[in-house]
């Protein structure tokens, strides 16, 4: 590190338009199950074969470095490829496949300036899109647990599946107009669509139930978000996912479960799910009555917010829903 911070100091004065520099920080994906399957001798010499071929991979025109761990750096000029040529080259000689293991890499890459940029902003910089370029993987891998539990709640019971599918879009709508970042709208879908898998632990007679459940079935009923959070947890990149879907059924005024958390104490993403999924379980059917009309389900969240919802969320829900009954094709969702 202090060999790259020194390199730099040097070359950055030197770039500019006619020398463009690029950077290109990253770490190894799945070193550590590596290490764990085969040993740290093995992890140490995958090591050296990696550093050995990014290095043969750079060549001469620019220089190689390990940070410490897994983590390798690249500064060298900028070819007709750009940026995104050295991030390709550097993440293709980071990578090595074999019999029970998969090694790969995240990197971030930036185009570095002496005119308007210190070693400690590019360093800064490409840490940032390294840890950008993560998130994106741990993202992919969210998205694919989400689907796959998706499919058994539609073999199992394909009516909820639809429900979820509808709850997913409604919040997505709903935490777009409320400011939330690409991000957390990607994980309140998530949330959105998986709220209520854990009632897959519910018997098919209560959830098919004709008439009113006794206090009995309500238990089980309570326990739903709670064993939807412990099947969403078992993937790990699903652990902010699994929080929002045990307090989405918690209530404003504090007399929801399983928590019994209130107010600003559930998360906001809680707190949109709770509304959209209210919203699209009362226009659907259910097996003990027809679905109300779109009208009626907005003027019972009117009358509920501040109680059982969050009236900032249903504002905007409302709001939303005005908009797309007066032009159907701006937000077909609601």
């Amino acid at each position: 590190r202090r060999k790259l911070v020194g390199d730099l100091a040097r070359e950055l004065p030197l770039a500019g338009a006619g020398r463009e520099l690029g950077v290109v920080l990253c770490d190894l994906d799945g070193f550590k199950l590596y290490n764990d399957a085969f040993g740290h001798p093995a992890g140490d010499a995958l090591l050296a074969r990696l550093g050995q071929r990014l290095h043969d991979a750079i060549g001469s025109s620019g220089s190689v470095y390990r940070l410490g761990g897994d983590e390798f750096c690249v500064v060298a000029p900028l070819g007709a490829g750009g940026i995104a040529s050295l991030t390709a080259t550097t993440m293709t000689a980071l990578s090595e496949r074999g019999d029970g293991f998969d090694v790969g890499s995240s990197c971030g890459g930036v185009v570095a300036s002496g005119d308007v940029t210190t070693v400690e902003e590019v360093l800064r910089a490409a840490d940032q899109r390294l840890y950008a370029s993560k998130a994106s993987g741990r993202r992919s891998a969210g998205r694919q647990a989400a689907d796959a539990l998706l499919q058994a709640l539609h073999e199992r019971q394909p009516e909820l599946h639809d429900h979820l599918h509808g709850v997913g879009d409604l919040v997505a709508a709903v935490g777009e107009r409320l400011g939330l970042s690409a991000e957390e709208l990607d994980l309140l879908r998530q949330a959105g669509e998986l709220h209520d898998v854990g009632k897959v632990a519910i018997p098919d007679s209560i959830l098919s139930k004709p008439g009113a459940l006794d206090e009995q079935e309500w238990e089980f009923v309570r326990q739903h978000p709670l064993v939807g959070e412990r099947i969403i947890s078992a993937a790990p990149a699903l652990a902010q996912v699994g929080k929002l879907v045990r307090a989405s059924h918690e209530r404003y005024d504090g007399s929801g479960y399983p928590d019994g958390r209130a107010a600003e104490e559930i998360p906001l993403g809680a707190r949109i799910i709770a509304v959209c999924d209210a919203y699209d379980a009362m226009i659907g059917p259910r097996p003990y009555r027809l679905g109300m009309s779109e009208e009626v389900a907005i003027d019972e969240l009117r009358r509920c917010a501040g109680e059982q919802f969050d009236p900032a969320v249903v504002d905007v829900f409302c709001e939303l829903h005005a908009q797309a009954t007066a032009d159907p094709q701006r937000s077909a969702s609601l």
